[in-house]
This record gives C-alpha cells, sequence and structure tokens, in this order.
C-alpha cells in the first residue's frame, strides 16, 4: 500500500489525453523524484475533434503545460473568445437576442448589480450584460479582447478560445514528447491486468506488449475501456433532464478571406435543439444539437444547412450521437477517468474541455505520492466532480426552462417540471426574490458561478422582484459609480481595441510579447 507512484500510464489521447500529459510531466516528470509518463493511443481509434470550445482556465493550463500563446494561436487556428449569444432561445422572435460575457459584472466583489439594474430598466436603459460590464459590446462591434501590445495570455477583457480540436491535440503531443518527455506508444490494448485487490498493474498491447505503472489514467473517450470496461463503473443517463442526444458538424469557409471573425460563441435555437456557430480565421464550426425525440436526423439536417447559407453545399456533415450523462463514479482503486470516459454534456457551454482542465488541475497538483493515499484522494475527487456535473446539468436545463416557446414540443416537454431537477427548482424559486450570490454557491471552486446565472436569469427574462431588498437604498451610490464605470470602460475599449481579424493576423504575422 505504500509503493511510490512512479509510473503513470494514461490511456487515449485526443485533447484530454494530451492535456493530461502535459499538465502532469510538466509538474511531475521532471527533476531527481520525477515520475515517468506514459501514454498510449490507438491509431484505428479517431477523436470526437468537434470541441472547439474553451473556458478562460485555458490560458492558465497552456501557461503552465509551457506552451506559448503565440505558438498556441498559429498552430490550432485559434480565435479569441469572449463569451456566447444566444439567439431565438427566449421567445424565438427575429430580435430575441442576449450575451453570456467572460466578464464578471462590474464591482461584483463588493455590490451585487441585479436590483440596481432592475430598478433602472423600468426607466429604459440598457440590458443587463450591457449595463453591468462592457464586453457584451466587444462582441457586437467584432472587437477583440487585447491589442498586439498585450503580453501573452494578458487582455483588457477576460477570454478563452475558439480553435481546431485536431490542431490543438497535434500541438499538445508535440510538445509534450518533445519537451517534457512524454513516452508515446501507438498501439492498440488488448488485455488489461490487475492484481488480487483489483488495482490494475499493466496493459498488454498488441504490438509492444506488457506496460507496466502505478496509476493509470482512462482518456479512451466513449469506450471508457478502464472505468467502464474493466471495472463496470455504471453510468448516470441524464436524458430525462437534457434532451439533445445528437448533433451534426460542419466546417464552413467563409466567402471571402477578410470576412469577420466572430469573437463569441453564436447559439440559435431551433425547433427542437439549437445550432453552434464558431468562428475561426479560415473558417466556421457549424453544428445542430438536436432531440431526436422531437425531429428527424434528415429535418435536423436541412435546419443545419438553411443555416449553415450556400457555403455548405457539397459539405458531408458528421454525425455525433450524445449519451447525456456521466459514469457513477470517477475514481476507483489506481484508476481516474478523464474526459469523454468520464461523461458527456451537449457542447452548450463548452464544459468539455474545461472539465477535463478541472481534473488534471487535481491529479497533476495532487499527483498521489504512492498507493496508500490514492483512497482519500479518489474520494475527495468523487466528491467533487459529483457536485461539477450535478451544477453542469443544472446550468444547461436553466438555459431551457426560463424560454417562453411554446411553438414546439421540444419547448413545451422542456419546461416540464418532472425534467427539471429539485436543487435547480428550489433555487429559482429563491432567485424570484433574491439575486443569485457568492452564498447560494458555496463549493470551491464552482464551475459555474453566480455572475453566470445572473447573465442567464436576466438575459431571458426571468421574472423577480427586488426592488423590497434592503440593501438596495445603502447600495445605491456604490451602484451608480459601478455603473459608470462600466460605461466608461466601454468607451475607452470601443475605442482603443482592434477588429478581431486585425488582432489575428498581426498574431501570426508579429507574435504576442513574452510574458
Amino acid at each position: 500500500m505504500d509503493k511510490p507512484v512512479k509510473t503513470v500510464v494514461i490511456a487515449g489521447g485526443g485533447s484530454a489525453g494530451w492535456i493530461t500529459a502535459g499538465r502532469i510531466a510538466a509538474r511531475n516528470a521532471q527533476g531527481p523524484d520525477a515520475v515517468r509518463v506514459i501514454l498510449i493511443e490507438s491509431s484505428a481509434i479517431g477523436t470526437i475533434g468537434v470541441g472547439e470550445g474553451t473556458w478562460p482556465t485555458m490560458r492558465n493550463t497552456l501557461r503552465k503545460i509551457g506552451i506559448k500563446e503565440t505558438d498556441f494561436i498559429r498552430h490550432c487556428d485559434a480565435a479569441f473568445k469572449q463569451g456566447a449569444k444566444f439567439v431565438r432561445w427566449t421567445d424565438g422572435t427575429d430580435a430575441d437576442g442576449y450575451y453570456h460575457p467572460l466578464n464578471p459584472p462590474q464591482a461584483a466583489t463588493h455590490i451585487n448589480l441585479s436590483g440596481h439594474w432592475q430598478r433602472r430598466s423600468r426607466t429604459g436603459g440598457p440590458d443587463f450584460a450591457t449595463a453591468v460590464d462592457f464586453q457584451a459590446s466587444l462582441c457586437e462591434a467584432g472587437l477583440a479582447p487585447k491589442s498586439i501590445t498585450s503580453p501573452e495570455y494578458a487582455g483588457i477583457a477576460n477570454y478563452a478560445y475558439h480553435l481546431d480540436a485536431g490542431k490543438f491535440a497535434d500541438l499538445l503531443r508535440d510538445h509534450a514528447v518533445g519537451r517534457l518527455g512524454v513516452i508515446h506508444m501507438v498501439d492498440d490494448i488488448t488485455q488489461v491486468h490487475q492484481d488480487e485487490d483489483g488495482d490494475i498493474t499493466g496493459l498488454t498491447l498488441r504490438a509492444a506488449g506488457l506496460v507496466q505503472g502505478d496509476f493509470f489514467i482512462d482518456c479512451t473517450g466513449f469506450a471508457s475501456l478502464l472505468l467502464g470496461r474493466t471495472y463496470g463503473v455504471g453510468f448516470k443517463d441524464c436524458t430525462d433532464i437534457l434532451f439533445c442526444d445528437r448533433a451534426l458538424a460542419l466546417q464552413v469557409p467563409y466567402e471571402r478571406d477578410d470576412a469577420p471573425v466572430a469573437t463569441h460563441t453564436i447559439s440559435t435555437a431551433q425547433d427542437a435543439g439549437w445550432i453552434w456557430d464558431i468562428g475561426l480565421p479560415t473558417r466556421r464550426g457549424v453544428g445542430h444539437v438536436y432531440s431526436s425525440r422531437h425531429t428527424t436526423d434528415d429535418q435536423a439536417e436541412a435546419a443545419l444547412r438553411r443555416y449553415a447559407g450556400p457555403m455548405a453545399s457539397g459539405l458531408t456533415a458528421r454525425m455525433i450521437k450524445i449519451r447525456a450523462g456521466h459514469r457513477e463514479t470517477f475514481w476507483t482503486h489506481n484508476c481516474v477517468a478523464v474526459g469523454l470516459s468520464a461523461g458527456f454534456l451537449e457542447p452548450l457551454e463548452a464544459s468539455a474541455l474545461m472539465l477535463i482542465e478541472t481534473a488534471v488541475d487535481f491529479i497533476a497538483d495532487r499527483l498521489p505520492a504512492n498507493r496508500s493515499v490514492m483512497d482519500v484522494l479518489s474520494r475527495q475527487f468523487n466528491r467533487a466532480f459529483l457536485h461539477h456535473w450535478e451544477r453542469i446539468i443544472e446550468f444547461l436545463k436553466l438555459h431551457y426552462i426560463l424560454t417562453k416557446r411554446t411553438d414546439t414540443a421540444f419547448w413545451r416537454d422542456n419546461c416540464d417540471p418532472a425534467s427539471i431537477p429539485e436543487g435547480l427548482r428550489e433555487r429559482l424559486e429563491l432567485w424570484r426574490h433574491h439575486p443569485p450570490g457568492p452564498g447560494d454557491f458555496p463549493h470551491q471552486p464552482e464551475v459555474f458561478s453566480w455572475p453566470s446565472y445572473q447573465y442567464i436569469l436576466h438575459g431571458m427574462g426571468f421574472e423577480t422582484a427586488y426592488d423590497g431588498l434592503p440593501p438596495l437604498a445603502a447600495e445605491a451610490a456604490g451602484a451608480q459609480r459601478a455603473f459608470a464605470m462600466a460605461e466608461r470602460a466601454r468607451e475607452q475599449a470601443l475605442r482603443d481595441l482592434p477588429r478581431h481579424r486585425q488582432l489575428l493576423d498581426a498574431i501570426r504575422e508579429h507574435g504576442l510579447q513574452a510574458v
């Protein structure tokens, strides 16, 4: 039980496997007490490859792995992401749209602006996202979150990335193998070996034979070869809450080389789901996420092609089947699942890569010193990630249940109280009278914190009554200052920041300032 962890074996590649390998190797595979990191991937099994949206956490992940932002942007056909715009989710009209920016509301650390905005909005004025911050205005104007003189990984506004998932995995692989010493084996796993206590001791590969290890990480995707097949860990299906179970994806070229590149994800509601639209410098990633119970594959593809327009003519749509849910536990014995092997949800808020990063942060920063501490760490990990998955499911469901659309069965069925988690129903009742705040989310870290809920609730016109809250009068002067600060920041950012494509072109030619 006190056997030291000296060899970490990662089964599977893709973004999950190579983020895991890079983070562990950068933190734990250097120096005299270094662990050995081995990644095994099959040449016969492809990756999903359409996870093109990230969260701001990716900046820290890349920095910790040791990849320069300039290299990342150049190699991964990457663009900046400043949030998401949700179109036709509330009432389905052409005028229906709101932003979930990545910046928090102005002065969020010491004042909650929800009630103050509600008072202002009754006499006219901007929507919530525009009133409390400037980032929605940057998105509307097509401006970048930083300038060419900004240092790498720093910006005027908070940001994440849009990227080519296949090129991203290749960059991570080349860096992990070439710079960090990760051992890369391209081979097929034919047998999993366990000791009498159930721990995995090694994997037999078709060509290379037995590979032994002390700690195993399952990144084998939907197959979940180690956690699911070997250990038989059950899968908690969540399709009774989240109905979308299919996605069709296209890579659509621009009509011209200098076409604007959106600096936010565009999510447009459809009759039985929604369409994502992600801008990269060379193309758009466009896909339709939908419920097969509420539409047919042919109808869904027709809707996707109508949205994508004539540039999608002749392109073949790729089908991805979604089984919404997660494993009942994520770490058992000396094996932990990361990525699709742990679970999968529709990509409405780009949570897939963020969950990988969160899991790998835990693993890399607290890599077990020996077998005796694994059971303690696994209990901590399982508690934290059960919480994360439950909160993400609730947050995604929130987007559907606030709708006023009744035009199709999909939207009506989403508002059925039986499909809404009890905890979310309770919080919605509270939020009718008290705005979301830090006290509602005591777990740290939280994947979606209270500002994200405010942007969705107010963006979709959730009916609230905050006027009678006692703090409003005492905070009035501070709230006015915060609104004024947001306006000044907007004016300066709109004046000073470059257009998104202009910055991406400049980075490719000149690069960003090294930190």
